[in-house]
């Protein structure tokens, strides 16, 4: 038995490092049934490559030239509804695929039919491809108690902490594609799907690397900070505002929960935590400018447990009580 996979990939001035990337597609073990390619008009050498490697690829390979720069996450959107597999692996144009990616995917689905979604680790490299010796999970902090709390069926809970579904390593059904769109331009596109798929179903975790992800200077999107002081440098660069953006962006994730909650198997559940988020959000932007008139309300949010249940724990109380 096995399924139709698609991969989706967008690309936009990406011609240092694509060609390995979709050399690596075309050595997997299990091909894909299609490759999809979305550019968001890039002015370098792209467009060319991805012609020449359409010419030669053992498999349909689909390349749109946008007429308009939609961005990235529309462009995503764009890229995964001209897909027809059963199966939809979203791609980056800088990383580097493990031959056995694609055949453990496949598998993962195989294995149930309640499986919405896999995703899995990877090896981190630089911009020279040089392996850094640290995994993705890792550097932004999702450990082992995160993981099982995500099997185990909470995975709305980690991801209201924070997102931990690269799109890179993300493979899910194509047939929840209406659920999950529209994606909202200004959101990020993994995880905006990543939150609505938990809401949805099961996620299988693939904890071993299936591919190499690259961290470099141009990256839309790079890593948070691992190094506690790092960690807290960067909380200190995001001041009231953030916490508004935030609100904004869950509001219409509930929003979208509230008007589809019949298609959504966790949709009360996903409902009521993010009531707690959004309560616990507004309780930060309120907390008065004396830092001394501060410590009850923290003391509150630190007994009923929400820095852990809704926020980074220790470094989000570190923030609201030395740097606001």
């Amino acid at each position: 038995m096995s399924l139709s996979i698609s991969v989706a990939m967008c690309t936009f001035n990406g011609e240092r490092f694509l060609r390995d990337q979709l050399q690596s597609i075309a050595s997997q073990d299990r091909l894909p049934d299609e490759l999809v390619i979305c550019d968001d008009g890039s002015s370098d050498g792209t467009a060319e490559i991805v012609r020449d490697f359409a010419q030669r690829s053992a498999f349909p390979t689909r390349f749109v030239v946008n007429d308009k720069n939609l961005g990235s996450t529309k462009n995503f959107e764009q890229a995964i509804s001209l897909c027809q597999g059963a199966i939809v692996a979203l791609a980056d144009q800088d990383d580097v695929w493990y031959g056995y990616k694609l055949d453990r995917i496949e598998k993962a689905f195989l294995h149930s039919s309640a499986t919405v979604a896999a995703f899995s680790d990877a090896d981190l490299i630089d911009h020279d491809s040089r392996l850094l010796g640290v995994r993705l999970w890792s550097s932004f902090s999702f450990d082992p108690r995160n993981q099982r709390q995500f099997a185990n069926g909470h995975a709305v809970n980690v991801l209201l902490r924070h997102p931990v579904v690269t799109g890179a390593t993300l493979a899910f059904r194509r047939n929840l594609f209406d659920l999950l769109t529209p994606i909202p331009a200004d959101d990020i596109h993994d995880r905006w799907i990543s939150f609505l798929l938990a809401a949805h179903g099961q996620f299988d975790l693939i904890a071993d690397p299936l591919m190499q992800y690259r961290r470099h200077q141009g990256q839309q999107e790079g890593l948070p900070p691992v190094i506690f002081r790092t960690r807290m440098a960067h909380a200190r660069s995001r001041g009231e505002d953030s916490y508004f953006e935030e609100i904004q962006r869950v509001l219409k994730i509930q929003e979208r929960l509230k008007r589809r909650r019949q298609d959504f198997q966790y949709a009360e559940y996903a409902l009521e935590e993010i009531d707690g988020k959004i309560s616990h959000l507004e309780h930060r932007v309120r907390l008065p400018r004396s830092k001394i008139a501060r410590i009850p309300k923290i003391l509150q949010e630190i007994l009923n447990l929400h820095y852990w249940r809704y926020s980074g724990g220790w470094i989000s109380i570190g923030k609201d009580l030395l740097i606001r």
